[in-house]
C-alpha cells in the first residue's frame, strides 16, 4: 500500500466485530474498504463459546440490550446463510440447540424462578422446569439439580468458523484486510481523516470506524472525552473433547450460576466441548492460570460430573471490551467522521449480525437506526473538548 492511500471506510481492528462491519459495509456499497490489524481474526472471539443467548442471559436493568441482542439473534440464521454464500459455502458452525439454565441449590433456584417471573413480565418464552424434568432434557446432569429454566430460541455459534468465513468474505466482497496497526488517528479541522498506521503509512478515509474492543480508546490521536475507557475483562475457557462412545453428552447449551459464578457448557456437533468463562478485571493480562481452570473444573464437574472422563485439549484466555455500563458503544460519536464498533463486553458474538448490519446501514445512509440510538457513543460525552 503507497503512502497517502485514500479508503471511503477505514475499520481499525479486525476481530469478529470489524470484519462483520467491513464485509456487510462493502456489500451496501459503501466504496472502497480497508480493515487494519495486526492479528486479523483474533480477538475475544477466538476464545469465546459462542452462546447466543440474549433471554437466558437478561439481567435486570438490560432492557434496551435485551431488545438488540434479540434483534441479532432474529437475524443470526440468514446472516450465517448470507456468510456461508458469501465465503464459498464455509460452515459457521451455528446451530439452533436451545439453552437450558438449572440451579444446584435452593438460593439459585430462588434466583432462576424471579429470572422466569421477569421473563414473562417482558412477554419472554421459557418453561420453568424440575429438577427431574430438567435431568430428563440432560441425562448428565447432576442429580442435585434443583430446577431448570429452558430457553429454545438462544442458540450457538463457533467463533473461530465465524471468523474464518467472515475473512473469506471479505475477501470475496474486496475488503482490504492488512496486517498493520493503527499508531495514531489522524484529526483535522475537528475531524477524522484517517489513521498513520505502524508501517509509517498515511490511510485517508471518508469515515473511521473503531472497532478495537479493549484498546479502542487507547489508539493515540483520539481527543479527550470523544470515548470512555473500554475496560479489558479476562475470560478463561476450555476447550475438552467429547469421544464418541459418550455422545450425545449433552444436547444443548447448558448455563449455571455456582459459588456465585456464572458457568456454561456448550456442546459443539463436531465433539468439541466449551466451558468458561472466568470474569477477571486484572488489566491487559490473558494468561492463563491453574487457578482458574481448576475453577472452571471444579465447577463444571458439579453440574455435569461425567466431564473428568473429557480429553482436555484447550486452556484459552481473551478480553471481553466492557464499557462503563457494558453495553456497546454504536454510530457516530461526537468527533465527526469516527464512528464506534465497541465495548461489546460478553455480548460480542451474539451482537456482531445487528452492529454489522445498524453501522452498515448508518455508513451508507448517514442516519442512525432507531435500534442503534440507546447506545449512541455520544450517551457518555457529548461533545469534543477544545
Amino acid at each position: 500500500m503507497a503512502a497517502g492511500t485514500r479508503v471511503d471506510v477505514l475499520v481499525i481492528g479486525g476481530g469478529i466485530i470489524g470484519l462483520a462491519v467491513a464485509w456487510r459495509a462493502a456489500q451496501r456499497g459503501v466504496g472502497r474498504v480497508l480493515v487494519v490489524d495486526p492479528d486479523p481474526g483474533g480477538g475475544a472471539a477466538r476464545v469465546a463459546a459462542g452462546m447466543l443467548a440474549p433471554v437466558t442471559e437478561l439481567q435486570y436493568g438490560e432492557e434496551p440490550l435485551l431488545r438488540l441482542g434479540m434483534a441479532s439473534n432474529e437475524r443470526y440464521a440468514d446472516f450465517a446463510a448470507d456468510l456461508a454464500e458469501a465465503s464459498g459455502g464455509a460452515d459457521t458452525g451455528y446451530r439452533r440447540c436451545g439453552t437450558l439454565a438449572v440451579a444446584l441449590d435452593s438460593d439459585d433456584r430462588e434466583e432462576l424462578r424471579e429470572l422466569h417471573a421477569f421473563h414473562r413480565r417482558l412477554g419472554l418464552d421459557s418453561q420453568w422446569l424440575t429438577g427431574r424434568e430438567a435431568r430428563k432434557l440432560e441425562p448428565m446432569l447432576a442429580p442435585g439439580v434443583r430446577g431448570g429454566l429452558h430457553v429454545a430460541e438462544d442458540h450457538q455459534v463457533d467463533g473461530r468458523r465465524l471468523l474464518a468465513a467472515l475473512e473469506r468474505a471479505c475477501e470475496a466482497a474486496g475488503v482490504l484486510v492488512h496486517r498493520t496497526g493503527a499508531a495514531e488517528l489522524l484529526v483535522e479541522h475537528d475531524r477524522a481523516v484517517g489513521a498513520r498506521l505502524t508501517t509509517g503509512e498515511v490511510v485517508t478515509a471518508g469515515r473511521t470506524v473503531l472497532a478495537a474492543g479493549p484498546y479502542s480508546h487507547r489508539l493515540p490521536g483520539l481527543p479527550p472525552g470523544v470515548l470512555p475507557a473500554i475496560r479489558p475483562v479476562k475470560g478463561q475457557i476450555l476447550r475438552l473433547h467429547i469421544p464418541e462412545p459418550y455422545r450425545p453428552f449433552l444436547s444443548r447449551n447448558v448455563r449455571a450460576v455456582v459459588r456465585g459464578q456464572h458457568l456454561y457448557l456448550v456442546p459443539r456437533e463436531n465433539g468439541e466441548l466449551v466451558i468458561g468463562a472466568t470474569s477477571e478485571e486484572q488489566g491487559y493480562d490473558t494468561t492463563v492460570t491453574a487457578g482458574g481452570v481448576y475453577e472452571l473444573l471444579r465447577d463444571a464437574h458439579n453440574l455435569v460430573p461425567g466431564i473428568t472422563e473429557l480429553p482436555l485439549v484447550e486452556t484459552s484466555a481473551g478480553l471481553r471490551p466492557g464499557s462503563p455500563d457494558n453495553a456497546p458503544l454504536l454510530g457516530p460519536t461526537a468527533l465527526p467522521g469516527l464512528v464506534a464498533a465497541t465495548g461489546h463486553y460478553r455480548n460480542g458474538v451474539l451482537l456482531t449480525p445487528v452492529t454489522a448490519d445498524l453501522l452498515a446501514e448508518y455508513l451508507v445512509t448517514g442516519t442512525v437506526p432507531a435500534l442503534a440510538e440507546p447506545f449512541s457513543p455520544t450517551r457518555f460525552t457529548t461533545k469534543v473538548p477544545a
